[in-house]
């Protein structure tokens, strides 16, 4: 039995099953553990810190997989007498968890993953109930088509009277529903009927005895009397939510690691509490519908999703001053309230893309885990208030999106304006491995970093507003937008359909399958003369007859496109403007890159720049007779093998010692003992239209001479990438005459780095600024989810989004990069470093304008803190695409809206 000790002869121990040996391997050599076994699990290993907590989360994957795929790998298993001890597991569950809340440093950091994983993990009495019960209806419905409907309604709007739903469908059906299939529809009635049983209230008053001597105590035995009396589910969700906050904050005053454990699992009745109260409050006008919104955003911070910082930043913009209010100020509520959304779901991923990333390679079914916990939350019902207050404000400001025939199209929302006609391909997951095309529009949860020219991108997951590739698209007038998570399931039904999309200057999104398209909107795309919106890049000035390190010092921005690229320059002038926040660098040259280029090319007759300058001539007479597909394959070819032999290319003797010399003379040690940034820095980037934002090689912290040296050839390939290649051709007249330069500076291994631009991109406010910043280096500029914040000129700033990025990287005085995991329970920067962000724009506006009074520029900024002293990396342009914005037919599509018309509180919905 159970409880009977091991025989003798086997020793002192409790039962269970064995893993298979191939089983143990992958834990030791993938650190992936599945069919986990508790009872005999240390618990240090299970937290798994080391790791990002991957043991606890795949634990809880596989839990969600063995409920919705009957058993999954252990189908057969399962059913062993004796494998999993389930007095066993509840023990060692219990003794884990108090082992865990008893830290405080974990609680804090992890209040969301603890406090879920009570759901997942046995500790004696818990039972994922919700989560049970949308399994057991997605197996009925895998299993009967007809049950489809109830199982959407399960998922997407459970409420109490789904309970007789199904009971009639049971009634309907049963001449042709088998025994088992009875059966499974009778065990999730029982599951429901738990679900929706009030008994959570009886259970509170047993909990409410332990705390009767703390001030969380006296609080809850007012909710406990109030709710009893007022059964109103507009009581019982503000109320609850009140009370969910409140035992967050003070979880860490409880000593006792018993009665922290006691609060959790409180706060995750009050959760179910709150998410069946929210299926009943039906708000029948616009106060009490934001006063839901409120307290769901307010419950979301009580139950983790939302940090309690974050909750702060955005609390007072949910609430009215008035009995009446306007348009202009329900679209802040309503943005507001977006962020409260995207912020929480966010959360969820954050803490599980990465392990629902690793089960997803071997099974597809793990991608329903992080819905499945996003339906199952009180964000749920957060979406959908908010979604009914986008319906609303849509009908009266008459700007609402169209996008073909989905359903909540106010989650749409446009970041840049532009228009495209091509294929729509509605990507799932991970995007690093796929293959763009140029005349495609993507649907991504999530864009890969090094994203190459695509005609119109939508993301679920839109990174920051200064990322790399929402620079190139705003340049370049590519629309895009954000969407939410069930968007982009919907659009899956229209995946390979020819689609017209269109951002507007305001932010709405049109989306119509081609067949439906305008005789204007078709004009749009008539075929257009080759070389139209296209720019040169200006050599008339640049000089190839300098083969001479540069100090950085010595380089102003008058330097740019003349001796080297704008990185440069604009670094030495930041250098002359703030020298103790700028490192020390040097410049290698256009002219060093030609001379090296004028060098005999292995196999062949001529000249590396021969053959670059040949293989552009053959291109434009392939042009009389080719198509513009086998042109560009034969370029990339071509490039291929250029690319390949400047890697391999000779270095001049005299080139090496004259690096050696200034690197000694620049940085104070020799050549290979200072860890140095390698960056890219040609003369086609910061142009007047085109930022080249990311094109081109950076080499992060590289040390050794060799890795130097190399790092160099490997810089001046980097223009003649595919990306590279592609994003130039589509821009600029003359791409055979890009010269690349390459900045060399110092690392800085700062806590946390990212972008400033002296503009607010999302409100256009030109006195604004708007920054993005992570943890670590390299923040930010390539689509991190970061912090970010619009900065107003006199009126504090506004929380944009907060940072959610699991990971992040360093850099060690060995060379290279490192990796840390890092928590979110704290803003990443701080009111010293917004003031220091402040004097910085506000210098450079003074300074940039007082060299240039016909600037009207804003700029975009690489920075970063070390021990909270700022340093700057990089100064360029902040390009718009001006066409994009003042296109007639994009200005048709904006809505003019009257943001002061008056709404009664009181007015219905």
């Amino acid at each position: 039995d159970p409880k009977d000790p091991c025989p003798i002869s086997v020793g002192p121990g409790i039962q269970h099953a064995r893993y298979k040996q191939s089983i143990e391997n992958l834990g030791k050599n993938q650190h992936l553990y599945l069919g986990q076994i508790l009872s005999y699990t240390d618990k240090a290993d299970f937290w798994d810190s080391k790791f990002n907590h991957a043991r606890i989360k795949q634990y809880q994957v596989e839990k969600y997989l063995k409920l919705n795929d009957e058993g999954w790998i252990l189908q057969k298993a399962q059913y062993y007498r004796g494998a999993f001890q389930v007095e066993d597991e509840q023990a060692w569950g219990r003794l884990f968890f108090k082992w865990l809340v008893g830290q405080n440093q974990a609680v804090e950091q992890n209040y969301y993953l603890i406090r879920t994983s009570l759901r997942d993990i046995p500790h004696d009495s818990n039972d994922n109930i919700a989560q049970l019960m949308r399994s057991q209806s997605k197996t009925i419905s895998d299993e009967i088509s007809s049950f489809m409907n109830l199982r959407i309604k399960i998922h997407g709007q459970p409420e109490v009277s789904d309970i007789e739903k199904v009971l009639a469908y049971k009634e309907k059906n049963k001449a042709t529903l088998t025994t088992n299939q009875n059966l499974k529809i009778d065990e999730l009635v029982a599951t429901m009927s738990a679900f929706y049983n009030p008994k959570h209230f009886e259970t509170l008053k047993s909990k409410s005895k332990l705390f009767t001597d703390t001030v969380f105590g006296n609080s809850f035995q007012k909710y406990l009397q109030l709710c009893n009396k007022d059964t109103n589910p507009e009581t019982t969700v503000v109320e609850s939510a009140k009370l969910i906050l409140e035992l967050r904050k003070s979880i860490l005053l409880e000593k006792k690691p018993e009665r922290r454990l006691d609060l959790m699992e409180i706060s995750l009745i009050l959760e179910d509490i709150i998410f069946n109260a929210s299926a009943k409050w039906q708000p029948n006008n616009v106060g009490k519908l934001v006063k839901k919104i409120h307290h769901l955003s307010m419950a979301s911070a009580g139950a983790g999703y939302l940090e309690l910082w974050e909750w702060d930043q955005i609390r007072n913009s949910l609430l009215f001053t008035s009995s009446s209010t306007n348009l202009g100020e329900l679209m802040n509520i309503l943005e507001v309230g977006r962020r409260s959304v995207e912020w929480s779901t966010s959360t969820v991923k954050a803490n599980y893309q990465e392990v629902v990333n690793t089960f997803a390679i071997f099974e597809h079914k793990a991608h329903g885990f992080i819905d499945d916990k996003i339906r199952g939350s009180i964000t749920l019902y957060l979406g959908n208030s908010v979604s009914d207050l986008g319906n609303f404000l849509a009908r009266e400001s008459g700007l609402s999106n169209k996008v073909l025939n989905l359903a909540d199209q106010s989650s749409f929302r446009g970041l840049n304006p532009g228009y495209a006609l091509g294929e729509l391909v509605v990507v799932e997951g991970g995007a690093e491995d796929i293959e763009v095309n140029s005349d495609k529009i993507y649907i991504f949860e999530r864009p890969p970093s090094d994203l190459k020219p695509i005609a119109g991108i939508a993301t679920v997951s839109e990174g920051n507003l200064v990322s790399h590739v929402q620079l190139l698209a705003r340049n370049l007038g590519i629309p895009n937008a954000a969407l939410s998570d069930k968007n982009l399931k919907d659009l899956k039904a229209y995946h390979g359909k020819r689609v017209f999309y269109a951002v507007s200057n305001k932010g709405n999104v049109l989306i119509k399958l081609e067949s439906n398209m305008t005789e204007e909107e078709r004009k749009l795309f008539e075929k257009k003369v080759r070389t139209e919106d296209k720019i040169e890049v200006p050599i008339e000035k640049i000089i190839l007859t300098n083969n001479s390190i540069l100090n950085l010092r010595n380089v102003r921005s008058f330097d740019s496109g003349k001796l080297c690229g704008p990185k440069a320059a604009n670094l030495g002038e930041l250098k002359h403007m703030f020298r103790d926040n700028v490192v020390e660098g040097l410049v290698i040259p256009f002219g060093v890159f030609k001379d090296h280029m004028n060098q005999k090319m292995q196999g062949t007759t001529g000249s590396y720049w021969d053959f670059l300058q040949n293989m552009f001539a053959t291109a434009e007479k392939m042009s009389l007779e080719k198509n513009d597909v086998e042109i560009e394959a034969y370029q990339l070819g071509q490039l291929e093998i250029l690319r390949k032999a400047i890697k391999s290319m000779p270095l001049k003797p005299e080139f090496q010692a004259d690096l050696e010399k200034q690197f000694k003379a620049i940085f104070g040690k020799t050549l290979g003992s200072v860890p140095v940034f390698l960056r890219s820095d040609t003369n086609m980037e910061d142009l007047k239209d085109f930022t080249g934002a990311g094109l081109n090689l950076t080499l992060f912290n590289v040390l050794s001479k060799e890795y130097i040296l190399n790092g160099i050839r490997d810089v001046w390939a980097s223009p003649y990438t595919e990306r590279s290649f592609k994003w130039r051709q589509k821009y600029l007249l003359n791409p055979e005459n890009v010269y690349p330069s390459i900045l060399v500076i110092p690392s800085v291994d700062v806590d946390y780095s990212g972008v400033l631009i002296t503009k607010g991109i999302s409100s256009g406010g030109k006195d604004d600024l708007t920054v993005a910043f992570s943890r670590g280096a390299g923040g930010a500029v390539d689509g991190q989810s970061a912090e970010t914040y619009m900065i107003r000129k006199t009126r504090g700033r506004v929380l944009l989004a907060p940072a959610r990025e699991p990971h992040y990287n360093t850099l060690p005085e060995t060379g290279g990069t490192g990796k840390k995991t890092t928590s979110f329970e704290k803003p990443i920067l701080n009111d010293n470093n917004i003031k220091d962000i402040r004097e910085l724009a506000k210098t450079i506006r003074e300074v940039m304008k007082s060299e240039n009074p016909t600037l009207n520029h804003a700029f975009d900024v690489e920075l970063g803190f070390k021990d909270d002293k700022l340093w700057l990396f990089q100064i360029r342009p902040f390009v718009e695409n001006k066409k994009a914005l003042g296109s007639g037919y994009l200005e048709s599509i904006t809505t003019k809206i009257d943001k002061s018309k008056q709404i009664l509180l009181t007015q219905q919905l």
